[in-house]
């Protein structure tokens, strides 16, 4: 390139990376909408890739790239690889397969969003973390709590920036970025894991700060108001690194679907993936780790033990899912339904590897009379019985407390609460659409077009443009889906997302998903017949 590209990537990008981050998940989502309303399989090709945030309209015509420029309109789409004037004026685009533009764009994609954030993380030091009011208001202790690690951030964001704008300007035609971030991910991004660990002491320090330091509160919110945040809020900016790794790991992600197959930059972005992936649940484990601990010591606190007590602490054990549900009174057998208190409340607490059952008693209290290995648990639903046993299942403890068998029948308030206490309890019972790791030709999907924060441990939060599996649904609002990026699974309301229909778009997903995780599938498989052995 003749310019820097520093400078062509400042002047590019007008975009604050939250900014950039959602106009590009929001247009994911259209372009997806789009091709699930085609039914014509030569329109809706199994070659047709869903964009990401560079590319963000179709590639079909080739050879007349569409003209924008950000600089002059801030409301076109993004800068894609094909609208730089030395890609249009060296010709290559008319040599270039459709795949491999395809390809370049996804690289280039990377590279600049990575501008994008590292313009986000500049604002977040210099125009908060550095100001000066700031500074006298905030004890150090605070501040390090607030503003954790975020220099060694923004250092580990320029050098790699650094990298890809060097690779960039060796070639207009991008050899590869999967290499680069490969290095970067093993040699430099320990500090997210850093960052992303204290997390719940931010929020909570920021919270507490907002609470009682009114001269606080007051400079934040007139630093909010500064046209340079363009109405983004201080949290917004603090939450960056975290989104930046996660989202970093779909770009590659977007990459590997999009490289030849078992080529070198196929195998080049598998390493950068799995060492990303590393990064990705340390840092959600991080995170998990501090809330998890005070929240069973929390609930030890509770607990009364009418039977043998059982040591609920453990650093291997959190909670899964807690709550009230109806027990029916009387052996099985003889129930009859003219009894006014056919049930009686009981409180289950359901850890990872253990189920607790109590009767809540006076002071906040929970009275243990039954315990049982959540692996010693089966469930089984109870269908047709009239109105007064509708969400009616049975629970069987294999071993319980007194080391026998013993059944519980179980009342939930609605249909979707009784569905996800028995997918949590027994979680290897089938469920109602198989997962795709069955390797199912065809199965029900959803994207998310509104993000959702989980409110229960059985939930899953969801980030917009997220495709994933329905495993499960019930009548009144609910799916248990499975991430198709990362495989994590849990319930959300079906409001947040809508179907996709288009049978030839599902396959597609599935397709790519398989190729990004091969690696992992073939590691589980040895690792199984291990297990098996």
């Amino acid at each position: 390139f003749s310019c820097s590209l520093s400078d062509l990537l400042c002047s590019l990008l007008g975009l604050l990376y939250q900014e950039y981050r959602d106009k590009s998940t929001r247009e994911e989502i259209e372009t997806r909408r789009l091709q699930d309303s085609q039914t014509d399989p030569e329109e809706t090709s199994p070659s047709e890739e869903t964009p990401s945030e560079a590319e963000s309209t179709s590639t079909a015509e080739n050879k007349a790239p569409p003209q924008i420029n950000l600089l002059r309109n801030s409301n076109s789409r993004f800068n894609l690889w094909q609208d730089l004037p030395e890609v249009q004026n060296s010709g290559v685009l008319s040599i270039l397969q459709p795949d491999e533009i395809k390809l370049q764009e996804a690289m280039f994609e990377l590279v600049t969003s990575e501008a994008s954030y590292y313009k986000s993380l500049n604002l977040l030091v210099s125009h908060f973390m550095e100001n000066e009011r700031l500074k006298k208001i905030l004890h150090q202790s605070e501040a390090h709590i607030l503003f954790s690690n975020v220099l060694d951030v923004m250092a580990v964001s320029e050098r790699f920036l650094l990298d890809l704008e060097q690779r960039v300007e060796e070639n207009i035609v991008i050899s590869d970025v999967c290499d680069i971030v490969y290095q970067h991910t093993v040699n430099h991004f320990s500090v997210y894991i850093t960052y992303v660990s204290n997390q719940t002491y931010q929020e909570r320090t920021y919270k507490q700060l907002l609470q009682d330091k009114p001269a606080f509160r007051e400079v934040i919110s007139q630093l909010e108001l500064d046209p340079k945040c363009k109405g983004l809020s201080f949290s917004s900016f603090l939450i960056l690194p975290f989104q930046r790794i996660t989202r970093l790991k779909l770009l590659v992600q977007n990459i590997l679907k999009k490289v030849e197959e078992k080529s070198d930059r196929e195998s080049t972005a598998l390493d950068a993936h799995k060492e990303l992936e590393t990064v990705v649940k340390a840092c959600n484990e991080g995170v998990r780790k501090m809330s998890r601990t005070e929240q069973m010591i929390s609930i030890q606190k509770k607990l009364e033990f009418k039977i043998k007590s059982v040591p609920i602490i453990s650093h291997s054990r959190w909670l899964l899912k807690q709550g009230e549900l109806q027990q029916m009174n009387g052996p099985k057998t003889s129930r009859t339904l003219r009894t006014k208190k056919l049930f009686r409340e009981i409180y289950l607490f359901l850890f990872n590897d253990l189920l607790v059952i109590c009767r809540q008693i006076p002071g906040d209290k929970y009275q243990v009379f039954d315990s049982a290995p959540r692996g010693l648990l089966r469930v089984e639903e109870l269908e047709d019985q009239g109105q007064s046993l509708a969400n009616v299942f049975i629970l069987r403890l294999l071993e319980n407390a007194d080391d026998r068998e013993a059944s519980y029948m179980l009342k939930a308030s609605s249909q979707s609460e009784m569905k996800r206490w028995m997918i949590s309890l027994a979680p290897n019972r089938r469920t109602k659409f198989v997962s795709f790791t069955s390797r199912l030709v065809d199965c029900p999907q959803i994207q998310c077009v509104h993000p959702y924060v989980a409110q229960q441990p059985d939930e899953l939060s969801l980030e917009l443009a997220d495709v994933l599996n329905i495993l499960d649904k019930t009548d009144d609002g609910w799916i248990f889906g499975e991430r198709l990026h990362d495989q994590e699974r849990g319930w959300f309301p079906s409001s947040m997302g809508e179907e996709i229909l288009n049978p030839k778009i599902r396959a597609q997903n599935l397709k790519e998903c398989f190729r990004v995780h091969k690696s992992d599938d073939s590691q589980r498989r040895k690792l199984g017949s291990r297990n098996r052995q």
